[in-house]
C-alpha cells in the first residue's frame, strides 16, 4: 500500500468538476489498495511521510507549490509536477527555447527585451509576422496577460505594461482557431484529447469581463484513436521537450498539420471535463504515483 498526497489549496475547492475529479481519484487510489490525503500548506511538514505527491493547485517557483514539490523532490518521492517541470513551464521565454531546441513545431515566436519595444520595431514585426501580433508575459497563465496588438504604438505600450511583471515579452504569430485542442501526456504517453472552445466573439479560450467574470468555452473529449496521429505526436514530442512529468499541451491545427501554442504543467482535470473519452486517466496517475508506471 502506497500513501500519496494530494497537495491543494482552499481555492482547488471551488470548482465543483475539479472536486469532483479529486473524488474519483480518490476513489481509484482506494480501490488499489492504496491510502489518499488531501494535504494543505500548513500540512506541507507531513510531506517527507508520504510516498508520492500529486499538486493540484497553481504552480509557480515563488509559491507554496514549488516548496512542496521540492520538498517531495529532496525526500526521493515521485511528484507531479516536478520543481524542474515547474521552472520551464511557468516561464514561457524557457518553455518556448526548450520547444525550439527539441525542433517542436510552433508558431513564429521572437523574445523581447526593453530596447526592442519601439515603434519601429512594432512596424517591422507586425508587417512580417502578421497583424494582429500576440504578445504574451512570460509569467502569465489563464489566457492574463497575453493580448493581441494591432498597431506599433499598441505593441509600445502592450509591451511596456508586460515588462512590469518580467524583463522579457514573447511575440508570437496569431493564428485563428474556433477551438485550441489539448492533449494530456504523462511520462511521454498520451493520457487524453479534447478540444477547448473558443466562446463566440472571443480569440482566447478564456477571457474575463470587466468586472472579473469568467467566460470560457465548452469542453469536447475525443478518444485518443479518433484524432489525426500528428497531433499526438506532436503533443508528445513538446512534452519531452520538457520532461517525463504530466503536461496539458495546446496545439492550433491550421490545415492537416498542428503547432504547439504552450506546454502547460499542472494540467487541469475536471470531472466530465478532460476525462469525457478517458475514464482511465485516475488509474494511470496512481500507477504513475505509486511507481507501477511510467518509469
Amino acid at each position: 500500500m502506497a500513501n500519496i498526497g494530494v497537495f491543494i489549496e482552499r481555492y482547488t475547492l471551488t470548482r465543483s468538476e475539479e472536486v469532483g475529479a479529486l473524488m474519483k481519484l480518490g476513489q481509484v487510489a482506494h480501490m488499489q489498495g492504496h491510502r489518499l490525503d488531501f494535504l494543505f500548506r500548513p500540512d506541507m511538514y507531513k510531506i517527507p511521510h508520504y510516498d508520492a505527491i500529486f499538486i493540484r493547485a497553481l504552480t509557480d517557483p515563488l509559491n507554496s507549490t514549488y516548496v512542496a514539490s521540492r520538498l517531495a523532490q529532496l525526500n526521493g518521492l515521485r511528484v507531479i509536477d516536478d520543481p524542474d517541470s515547474i521552472i520551464i513551464c511557468c516561464d514561457k521565454v524557457n518553455m518556448y527555447r526548450h520547444l525550439q531546441q527539441a525542433g517542436v513545431p510552433m508558431p513564429e515566436t521572437v523574445f523581447l527585451k526593453e530596447a526592442d519595444l519601439t515603434v519601429e520595431n512594432g512596424a517591422k514585426l507586425l508587417d512580417s509576422m502578421g497583424n494582429p501580433l500576440v504578445l504574451k508575459a512570460p509569467n502569465s497563465s489563464f489566457s492574463l496577460y497575453v493580448e493581441r496588438v494591432y498597431s506599433p504604438e499598441e505593441f509600445v505600450k502592450v509591451g511596456k505594461r508586460f515588462l512590469r511583471r518580467a524583463d522579457r515579452v514573447v511575440a508570437q504569430r496569431f493564428i485563428q482557431s474556433e477551438f485550441d485542442w489539448r492533449v494530456g501526456v504523462l511520462a511521454g504517453e498520451a493520457l487524453y484529447v479534447c478540444q477547448y472552445v473558443i466562446p463566440k466573439k472571443r480569440w482566447k479560450i478564456t477571457t474575463y469581463t470587466g468586472n472579473g467574470r469568467e467566460i470560457s468555452g465548452n469542453v469536447k473529449g475525443f478518444d485518443l484513436t479518433s484524432v489525426n496521429p500528428k497531433l499526438i505526436e506532436t503533443a508528445v514530442r513538446a512534452a519531452k521537450a520538457i520532461g517525463n512529468g504530466l503536461y496539458g499541451i495546446d496545439l492550433k491545427q491550421v490545415g492537416d498539420e498542428f503547432v504547439v501554442i504552450e506546454v502547460n504543467d499542472n494540467p487541469t482535470i475536471a470531472e466530465d471535463e478532460e476525462d469525457q473519452k478517458a475514464p482511465y486517466i485516475y488509474e494511470k496517475l496512481i500507477r504513475y504515483l505509486v511507481g507501477e508506471w511510467g518509469n
